[in-house]
């Protein structure tokens, strides 16, 4: 009988580790889980092969012992948020992490390594679709999430290229589906529009993919992803209001009719902000993501496709399995 793979995960706690979690164990690896002390634990409930190892990226000596004996790495883990009060924690926990952790990884001997960064981090023609190629470069990045993901891929490249790193790079487009405790940004606005407190939108455009399906994408980059390669792990390409309308269609609702132009909306998200400074919440509405809506995050999976095997589903089933699973769990109350 060949023997399980020991493998080590971070992020499970998370949206995209979670859904990865769950495919690694049904692909039969055994897992280590990287979860910091005060973590929620919900979404590891129901994995039955699984070890959490009490750490913190900021901290290599918390989690380095574990990586030993472990054949593969899966480094999900990062600080996904459009707005933060400190930007240095962020910045640690993305890039000086994530450093950490290849350098730790390679001094365990861990034999192949599969870093999640994000289509954030790629480049996108005028009008037209990214792919693993496009040209970018760091002053394309709109805040700290981008700026932070474009140098964590950047060292991870360069230590792949210079030092030999066995690493092979995702790039998750929007990721939408079950067990979104947080919820993420994408998971907020899908609330927001199921439960009508949507009225208007801005003509914008993402990148859907279901959770599950960019999960399986990680395990088969591990499989047969080329070493200081990246892969799209992506969808369906929408515009805004096609996903406010496929929601509304699930939800039996009619869909907003207002479309708000992004430039009178920055006072606002501006003083959004201000106020954000004060109470510690984060902010309905900021500057950075009107600037992001400006382009439309429009980016292709076909290399993916066709080295990998990737074969996603559409993105009407991300969302419909977001919304039952929101439903279930009581958000869209």
């Amino acid at each position: 009988m060949t023997p399980q793979p020991l493998t080590f995960l971070t992020g499970a706690t998370g949206f995209m580790g979670a859904a990865l979690a769950r495919t690694l164990e049904s692909k039969g690896h055994r897992l280590r889980l990287l979860c910091r002390s005060n973590c929620n634990t919900l979404n590891l409930e129901g994995l039955t092969n699984s070890k959490v190892v009490v750490g913190d990226l900021q901290d290599p000596d918390s989690y380095s012992h574990a990586l030993v004996g472990c054949d593969f790495l899966f480094h999900a883990a990062a600080d996904y948020r459009i707005w933060v009060p400190d930007q240095d924690v962020m910045y640690r926990i993305n890039v000086e992490g994530t450093q950490a952790l290849m350098r730790a990884a390679q001094k365990a001997g861990v034999k192949k390594i599969v870093y999640t960064s994000s289509v954030a981090t790629l480049g996108i023609p005028k009008g037209g679709i990214g792919t693993e190629d496009t040209a970018v470069s760091y002053t394309d990045m709109i805040g700290i999430y981008k700026r932070s993901k474009y140098e964590a891929e950047e060292i991870v490249r360069a230590m792949a290229l210079e030092e030999d790193l066995p690493v092979v790079i995702v790039n998750p487009s929007t990721p939408v589906g079950p067990r979104d405790v947080k919820p993420t940004p994408t998971g907020r606005i899908i609330i927001e529009a199921a439960t009508g407190r949507m009225p208007a939108y801005i003509d914008t455009g993402l990148n859907i993919a279901h959770v599950d399906d960019v999960a399986e994408g990680h395990w088969l980059a591990l499989k047969k992803g080329k070493t200081g390669e990246r892969y799209i792990l992506g969808s369906e390409n929408m515009d805004f209001l096609s996903i406010l309308k496929t929601i509304a269609a699930l939800t039996k609702q009619k869909p907003p009719v207002l479309r708000l132009p992004r430039g009178p909306l920055f006072p606002l998200a501006y003083l959004a902000e201000s106020l954000a400074k004060i109470t510690g919440k984060e902010p309905f509405l900021t500057a950075d993501g009107l600037r992001m809506a400006g382009k439309r995050m429009f980016f292709s999976s076909e290399k993916a496709m066709r080295e990998l095997g990737y074969a996603p589903r559409p993105a009407e089933k991300a969302i419909a399995d977001a919304l039952i699973w929101f439903q279930k769990n009581g958000y869209l109350a």
